[in-house]
């Protein structure tokens, strides 16, 4: 476990926790992916900050630290009640915020890297209520709810992503690896220092408030894979306490609950994303998405897509005349295709 605690003159009573699971719990070959984390507090201090391996070990430093009355936000699927396809939760993403290019990865039963779903039963047995995000939380409760980073990244005007999500995460793949790569740092470095700028949101986050947050407005992120999927797992656990505190603090007002709608699981439980949204991202209110293809539909389109980037790629001229177009073409492959 690597994380570190600032102490504090005064401790502010809320604690607005966001974690950003590694979806895969890991081998016994093969150690399990860094998970971010981060804890709030009502006044936009970063309290803890870190990251941890493994479901088990996030589920002991979550039972160690929420506090009742806490709020959680996960970022990975915690109710799979489906066998296949994708939950309406997911669809729902794709049709409110797909103007924005963002979309969601599909989870099912049939997955084997559903983690988020171990935590919530670890979570659930040491007596953490999950919440849906239809009704407040309770002050006597740890409660915990699933999110997804990229709604808040576009749907919180405060950020400034009126056209579409940041491109901080996957390379663009019609440009050179190198090339893709110090784009992908230019883009992380924006949304670090917009995050910045958070100081004074209504609810506030304070980047600087922590020694391992803070070097992320203090060090240029690089374009070594490793090192910027560390600065991401801590950026992203930040965006989750931030979407806790939202919730919790405006409730509806500024956020929507994708799925609400949907059937319950055996236990009652709905499978929902708790989403910050603009009013022109929620369903029936203005122009959200192009029209949305059908699976099957989507299926078709990517794959079209995909054969003719590598029919492009083979053209023995692939300079600035088929760049562009190479470009255009990801861009709609990435819209499409679940993320």
């Amino acid at each position: 476990m690597r994380h570190s605690r600032r102490p504090v003159a005064t401790v502010s009573p809320m604690q607005y926790i966001g974690v950003d699971l590694a979806w895969g719990e890991g081998s016994a070959q093969r150690a399990a992916k860094e998970s971010g984390f981060a804890v709030l507090d009502g006044r936009g201090v970063i309290r803890e900050a870190g990251w941890l391996r493994g479901i088990d070990a996030v589920a002991d430093w979550l039972t160690a630290t929420a506090e009742p009355g806490a709020v959680i936000a996960v970022d990975a699927p915690l109710v799979v009640p489906n066998a296949t396809g994708m939950r309406t939760c997911e669809k729902e993403v794709g049709s409110r915020y797909g103007r924005w290019r963002v979309a969601a990865n599909a989870s099912n039963a049939g997955l084997g890297w559903l983690g988020g779903v171990r935590l919530r039963e670890r979570l659930e047995a040491a007596g953490f209520r999950y919440t849906d995000g239809t009704v407040p939380a309770s002050p006597e409760d740890r409660s915990f709810f699933e999110c997804y980073p990229y709604t808040t990244l576009v749907g919180m005007v405060e950020l400034g992503y009126d056209d579409e999500r940041p491109r901080y995460k996957r390379l663009n793949a019609s440009l050179p690896a190198p090339e893709g790569r110090a784009r992908r740092a230019v883009a992380m470095d924006e949304l670090i220092r917009r995050v910045g700028l958070l100081r004074d949101a209504e609810p506030p986050v304070d980047l600087g408030s922590h020694p391992l947050t803070s070097r992320l407005l203090e060090e240029p992120s690089t374009a070594v894979a490793s090192e910027h999927k560390h600065r991401e797992d801590l950026l992203d656990a930040v965006l989750c306490a931030w979407t806790a505190a939202i919730w919790h603090v405006h409730g509806e007002a500024r956020t929507q609950v994708l799925g609400r709608d949907d059937a319950p699981d055996s236990e009652g439980r709905r499978a929902t994303i708790v989403a910050p949204a603009r009013e022109e991202q929620r369903a029936g209110r203005g122009r959200s998405s192009r029209p949305r293809a059908t699976e099957a539909g989507r299926g078709s389109i990517v794959g079209v897509l995909e054969l003719a980037l590598r029919e492009l790629r083979r053209l023995p001229e692939a300079d600035e005349r088929t760049r562009p177009h190479l470009a255009d073409l990801r861009d709609e492959l990435d819209r499409l295709a679940p993320r």
